[in-house]
């Protein structure tokens, strides 16, 4: 499948998710608010037409010294003591057969503007609930059976004209800006999946990019041993003292795709985080100076001169085994990298409470664009040399690893007049 259609369409797959999240939380916050809104405007409303429905029903025990029952033909409590028994908010209408029987108690102005045209809803019966009367007047209204009387009732009235007006303004204005969030979340979720893309993109590349460099690294001595294998097969009556050259040549061959997949294993495993480090304290100089001591016999043989400057005094939490691996690979590298009468330098010190290792050398030293590039997999300054002396370009790739994995940093920098230097910055502990 193409690469370029295969991003995209994961990209949109992350961007309809987003926005789907985005607009369920948005929808979520949104009636939170709503209703939260909608039941504390309606609070007040809804407790005066629970008292006046149990003052009903108790026969005016809910009112102060009053235990009278309904004395008047309408059920209701008369004035007790100078008061109303009801919330003045309340209106009590009185329905039997269908009809309102107590339009001379509430007004007959009151009766003929709002409730002329009103027909009783049973569904209104000890459920509080809204009603609106002649399309444009809002009450909140509840209704009890009239114990006086069957087929009666006593639905008690709010106007909620206010309130009503307030949950239909605020209803627009959540409905506006959940439009607006929702438009504003699609850009947002444009921009999210590009942003999730791209360490996918890296990885894809990266992975793409390994495995074209590790098929060309492997094929080379494969070839190579395959080669030589079928000319040895060619000459069975030959002895192996006349073979030996190219019995050595695919030894050689063998051990260095030995190496080269251990180093793609430990980069593996260092990619899927299964490798743990075992830490122990070292004396640092110490431990640098005993890695360092078989390297200027080698060096010495080489006629090559390696200088010590271990000033740092401290102890160190570190993995011993991958720290001596990543002196070994700069070591290694500094030695296949300079010539007769050259220096290579190793150095310790403490600067700005952080611990730091050098090793420098005086050799052929590396390009700018090399320096960019240097700890990439299978990246080499001059190829042909480096296969020559048995490199891969995964050494400083694994150096690298094993820095960042100590949570320090590594970086090549120009030797001046010539060379590189490797700094290691380290945590000190």
């Amino acid at each position: 499948m193409n690469k370029n259609k295969v991003i995209r369409s994961q990209q949109l797959r992350f961007m309809v998710y987003t926005l789907i999240a985005f607009t369920m939380l948005f929808g979520i916050f949104g009636a939170i608010i709503f209703g939260q809104i909608k039941a504390t405007l309606y609070a007040k409303t809804d407790s005066d037409l629970l008292a006046s429905k149990r003052m009903l029903e108790t026969g005016g025990a809910a009112v102060e010294g009053g235990n009278e029952p309904f004395p008047d033909k309408y059920g209701f409590i008369p004035r007790a003591k100078g008061r109303w028994p009801l919330t003045p908010r309340v209106i009590p209408l009185l329905w039997s057969d269908g009809k309102i029987v107590n339009a001379q108690q509430i007004g007959f102005i009151v009766y003929n503007h709002y409730f002329s045209d009103m027909t009783f809803n049973p569904s209104t019966i000890g459920v509080i609930s809204n009603v609106t009367v002649q399309g444009k007047y809002h009450f909140r209204t509840v209704s009890i059976p009239y114990p006086e009387a069957d087929g009666a009732y006593v639905q008690l009235l709010i106007n909620v004209d206010s309130e009503q007006n307030l949950i239909d303004n605020f209803r627009r204005i959540i409905i506006l800006c959940s439009a607006v969030f929702i438009l504003l979340s699609i850009s947002a979720s444009y921009v999210l999946s590009r942003k999730m893309m791209k360490p996918i993109i890296r990885s894809w590349e990266k992975q793409v990019e390994f495995v074209e460099n590790a098929s060309h690294e492997l094929r080379t001595p494969l070839t190579i041993i395959q080669n030589k294998l079928e000319l040895l097969q060619t000459m069975p009556e030959k002895r192996i003292i006349d073979t030996f050259e190219n019995i050595a040549l695919s030894l050689s061959e063998t051990r260095r795709l030995s190496r080269m997949t251990s180093d793609l294993l430990t980069l593996a495993r260092a990619d899927s985080t299964e490798t743990q480090l075992e830490k122990q304290t070292i004396e640092l100089d110490e431990f640098v100076d005993k890695v360092c001591s078989p390297y200027k016999e080698i060096a010495e043989l080489s006629e090559k001169r390696m200088w010590l400057s271990l000033n740092s005094g401290i102890r160190l939490n570190a993995d011993p085994g991958r720290l001596h691996q990543l002196l070994v690979i700069l070591l290694d590298n500094a030695l296949k990298y300079t010539g007769e009468h050259d220096s290579i330098g190793i150095s310790t010190y403490v600067k700005e409470n952080k611990t730091f290792i050098e090793v420098s050398d005086t050799g052929i030293g590396i390009s700018e664009e090399g320096l960019s590039r240097i700890f990439d997999r299978f990246y080499r300054e001059d190829r042909a040399r480096s296969r020559e002396q048995g490199g891969s370009g995964l050494g400083l790739s694994i150096a690298q690893w094993i820095v960042h994995s100590h949570h320090g940093t590594i970086q090549a920098l120009h030797n001046e007049p010539k060379g590189v230097i490797f700094r290691i910055r380290l945590p000190k502990q």
